[in-house]
């Protein structure tokens, strides 16, 4: 180090606790409030039936030595179908979901056996149905997409852009006072 700067060493040392504090503390914290931000709208959006998708919907917040990512999901397998739609009604009526996605959707009819689906919940729908020795089969053609999950990040962009610029200067402010 150059000779003569006087407070040199103790600012290098204060730079290094600030990009460690950062990376450490604060910058996992500014995210995982940001996903908790994005959560609670997609659980406001998520189309309830009996409510257990919408109470599924979770975060985590992983780091790494590149950052910290924030990750809103849901461990429901239909949840895919939910949010993108399937079969010919879900290829017609898709607006709202990520546009990063190109969802291929089946145009044949499939047919749902009557021990994958609640009678009352298939009668809803209006299916068409058969009954067999095999049991009853309800025919289906899809469902137009309900996105919730997508929509919620996309309207908290900036929320959560100026959210986690906030955390990050209130944990620079705390390093150098």
């Amino acid at each position: 180090m150059p000779k003569g700067i006087q407070g040199l060493d103790a600012l290098m040392r204060k730079y290094g606790e600030l990009a460690g504090h950062v990376a450490a503390e604060a910058m996992p914290r500014a995210v995982g409030a940001a996903a908790k931000l994005v959560r609670a709208e997609a659980a406001l959006r998520c189309p309830v039936h009996d409510g257990e998708l919408r109470s599924s919907i979770r975060t985590m917040v992983s780091q790494d030595a590149d950052g910290a990512t924030g990750t809103i999901y849901t461990n429901k397998a239909y949840a895919g179908y939910v949010e993108f739609g399937t079969g010919p009604k879900g290829e017609a009526n898709h607006a709202g979901i990520s546009p990063e996605v190109t969802p291929v959707y089946t145009q044949s009819p499939w047919w749902i056996h009557e021990s994958m689906i609640d009678r009352e919940i298939a009668e809803t729908y209006h299916w068409f149905f058969i009954d067999t020795p095999e049991g009853r089969f309800y025919q289906c053609t899809g469902q137009p997409a309900q996105p919730f999950l997508y929509p919620a990040l996309k309207n908290n962009e900036e929320r959560v852009t100026r959210n986690i610029s906030n955390y990050i200067s209130r944990g620079i402010k705390k390093v150098i006072t």
